[in-house]
């Protein structure tokens, strides 16, 4: 594509269908569209062949290449953020499970503790007991044993009965030192997910950083390129007058000639008649170049009799476009959404078209087409909701 189309493409409108990207904040639209839409409204009603300056259009077409450029590196800083920041709030939801595996393993090993000492505490009063007078004791079971065999039987129920205890407390010793394990591979793991955690924190750090750098570059030429917006509008106002002066004598001739121009007021008598030549320009004006869907809209008006309506698709949708409500789709109705994500002219300047009826709206893509309504909202109304209503009050029937 030249410069002068992809200058012309994001002065006046969206392209035809081309990959998604990402989208830009509908503000920027708003700021960029003002810029020329308050130089170029309300122009006298004539489909102009005058242009800016060649040079004025390179520099133009330049700056927004560059603006393009580093919006998209913008683009894509904020979507690895939001990425990096999705794996970071995984971490810290990881390190809430372990924790909570920790706490539990904890009181698990609580639990074996309080075991083992009373496991431990029976034994060691049973052994002392054993030494004392009273009760059964082990000496006092040993005294009363009446032979040798008695003797034996008696030693081996004692041995028994303090290898039950032993086995117990062996039992509980090993559970426990397992769970003393299992804590600490959590406290490792632990320990890792928060140096991830930092690890992340600092990458986040240091990609705000980077993305504050480069909002600024794109305010930078963001403030460049309305000012070239202002410079082209002017330069494209000083031809018009001149044009305008050179053409009076033949704009005053063709004052009553159907489907012609008239007079600066903008007023066309009878709105049946009124729509009919909309429609009829609508299948006249030719494309007046990719991307300027804007431009295509204001001269069919112009053409059909009213005045000049200047400005971008976003500024066409913030004036005029006011209602959603399908049942209020009439003929002869602009319909525009101020942004959208597939293309960096759409996403700053929007894309706007004319409803003709029978569920068909035309617009300019680089050719004249015919769409249908469904299709086209569906397109154009990712970002925002298209709306439609009469360009300049002008009720068409």
């Amino acid at each position: 594509m030249s410069h002068t189309a992809k200058s012309t493409q994001r002065a006046y409108g969206a392209a035809a269908h081309v990959s998604p990207s990402l989208s830009r904040r509908a503000l920027v639209a708003s700021a960029l569209a003002a810029a020329s839409s308050a130089v170029l409204f309300g122009l006298p009603a004539r489909a102009h062949a005058a242009r800016a300056t060649q040079a004025t259009i390179d520099a133009l077409a330049t700056a927004e290449e560059k603006l393009a450029a580093v919006e998209a590196e913008l683009d894509k800083l904020a979507a690895d953020f939001e990425a990096l920041s999705h794996e970071q709030d995984r971490t810290v939801s990881q390190i809430e499970e372990v924790q909570a595996q920790l706490d539990e393993t904890q009181a698990q090993i609580d639990e074996k503790q309080a075991e083992l000492e009373n496991k431990q505490g029976v034994l060691s009063r049973r052994v002392s007991n054993s030494y004392k007078d009273g009760g059964t004791s082990m000496l006092t079971l040993l005294m009363a044993a009446d032979s040798f065999d008695d003797l034996l039987s008696n030693s081996h129920y004692i041995e028994k009965v303090n290898d039950a205890d032993k086995q117990v407390i062996g039992e509980i010793q090993t559970i426990r030192a397992e769970l003393e394990q299992h804590k600490s591979t959590l406290e490792s793991q632990k320990a890792d997910l928060e140096a991830l955690k930092e690890q992340q924190a600092q990458q986040l750090s240091v990609m705000q950083a980077k993305q504050a750098e480069v909002q600024q570059l794109v305010d930078g030429l963001s403030s460049d390129v309305r000012d070239l917006i202002a410079k082209r509008d002017a330069e494209y106002l000083a031809a018009v007058a001149e044009e305008e002066r050179q053409k009076a004598e033949q704009d005053k001739f063709q004052q009553g000639a159907g489907g012609s121009y008239v007079p600066s007021t903008g007023h066309v008598s009878g709105p049946v008649k009124s729509l009919e030549r909309v429609l009829s320009a609508c299948r006249a004006v030719p494309s007046p170049g990719n991307g300027l869907c804007a431009m295509w809209v204001s001269r069919v008006f112009a053409s059909a009799g009213f005045g000049y309506v200047g400005g971008n698709a976003n500024d066409m949708y913030n004036r005029y476009c006011t209602s959603s409500d399908r049942g209020a789709l009439k003929p002869g109705m602009i319909i525009a959404s101020p942004t959208h994500p597939h293309t960096s002219a759409g996403r700053i300047y929007g894309h706007v078209g004319i409803y003709v009826g029978n569920g068909t709206v035309m617009d300019n893509v680089g050719f004249i087409r015919s769409i249908g309504v469904d299709e086209w909202i569906a397109y154009y109304g990712v970002t925002v909701t298209p709306r439609w209503g009469w360009i300049g009050g002008w009720a068409l029937g």
